[in-house]
């Protein structure tokens, strides 16, 4: 199976994109959780166990599993000449400005790191120490101490939804909100250039060095020819706006409507995604705290530009005209109780990944949500999730679909 093909949230998965958490959570420390997207530190080890589950259920409902991380690793081992530029891009974008220390930290990777392990170090970043400690290259190296990180790390690497979205038969490769996740995208653009799966298979409609900033997880294929976009923490109008533009452009694409979301600036509502999935033809899990103040536009090709209309109407009446379906239920995480709903919305319970129509991937810790959904015909597979949810995302954050029937 090569290319992409996407065209709704339920379809049957048939080839899925992973990222096994690494070693670049070792670098988390508490004063930089902040700037580096986490509210904790993850343990490494049963971080790695939970989403080994993960992806042992995805292959057991018949879903081919490809990790990012090998998919990198084929493009460099084909493609030999692009070792020394792919580094000296990551360590441009790393922020080591001189010319002199990129030498120096480009002959150290490549002296001690070959093949995935090379992959997985770019991922992981560097410390100071490891390059010697202050027989360094300028006075910054001289008077920091030896486990300061020079190249930092990619801890959010395994939420694969996020640096670029799957959209038909093409991708929106992301401009990121926060500086932290944007060297993520290198890894996209390479494979998307080069790998023999991808390469002149995919159309692209936006590049990684864009104007305004858009992310996958605001990203939801609603049908083949209708799309909604989070209008969020993470993804601007005027990246909705140009991600609209492309699509319409394109007469390939069937794309002819973007929803513009307009969901609360929150950290426990950071993507549309973290508030509304899909789990069948005719249902959905939201947060129902988003349901008072959410506002919708609809945007479709004008005369000349854009045509952008609000859409004045509740959620379900919205996501019944659009989607064609006679009746959407929509059902709240967390039922009727708001402290139920407020701490598993924190621990993504709002954040399905769905396998086929009416079947879904969750975290276990959400026992309410879970319960709620059994009870109304879902079939809910549980995914254990004590240290991956550490990072604010659930299964459909850490999973990035390729195809789907």
């Amino acid at each position: 199976m090569k290319g992409i093909c996407v065209q709704s949230e339920i379809g049957p998965l048939k080839k899925v994109l992973l990222h096994r958490p690494g070693r670049e959570l070792l670098k988390l420390t508490p004063k930089r959780l902040g700037e580096l997207l986490f509210d904790d530190i993850p343990y490494l080890k049963d971080a790695q166990r939970e989403h080994d589950a993960f992806a042992a259920i995805l292959r057991e409902n018949g879903v081919e599993v490809v990790y990012l991380e090998d998919l990198m690793s084929e493009v460099l081992a084909a493609h030999t000449e692009l070792v020394r530029p792919f580094l000296y891009q990551w360590l441009a974008e790393g922020n080591i400005k001189t010319g002199k220390w990129r030498d120096r930290l480009c002959d150290y990777l490549l002296e001690n790191y070959s093949g995935k392990a090379l992959v997985e170090k770019t991922m992981e970043g560097i410390a100071l120490k490891e390059m010697g400690g202050a027989s360094a290259c300028s006075l910054q190296d001289l008077i920091a101490p030896a486990d300061d990180v020079i190249v930092d790390p990619m801890p959010n690497l395994y939420f694969t939804r996020d640096p670029f979205a799957s959209v038909g038969r093409g991708v929106f490769v992301n401009r990121m909100r926060f500086p932290t996740r944007r060297r993520e995208t290198i890894y996209a653009d390479y494979i998307l250039k080069y790998h023999p799966d991808f390469a002149g298979r995919v159309t692209r409609y936006s590049e990684r060095d864009g104007f305004a900033p858009l992310e996958g997880g605001d990203l939801l294929n609603l049908t083949a020819d209708t799309i909604a976009i989070g209008i969020s923490e993470r993804s601007s109008p005027d990246g909705i706006e140009a991600a609209a533009r492309r699509l319409f452009a394109d007469p390939t694409a069937e794309i002819r409507t973007v929803l513009a979301f307009s969901i609360p600036v929150a950290r426990a509502f950071m993507h549309l995604d973290t508030v509304l999935t899909q789990l069948d033809r005719d249902k959905y899990l939201v947060h129902p705290a988003i349901l008072g103040p959410l506002t919708v536009y609809e945007i479709r090709p004008g005369a000349e530009d854009l045509r952008i209309e609000h859409v004045d109407a509740p959620l379900a009446q919205i996501l019944e005209k659009y989607t064609h379906t006679e009746k959407v239920e929509l059902i709240p995480c967390g039922g009727e109780d708001m402290i139920a709903s407020a701490r598993e919305q924190w621990n993504d319970g709002s954040n399905t990944l769905a396998l086929a129509p009416g079947r879904v991937v969750v975290y276990e810790r959400n026992d309410v949500t879970n319960a709620i959904l059994r009870e109304r015909g879902i079939d809910v597979i549980e995914m254990p999730s004590a240290e991956l949810s550490r990072g604010r995302g659930g299964p459909r954050c850490m999973s990035m679909p390729l195809i789907r029937e």
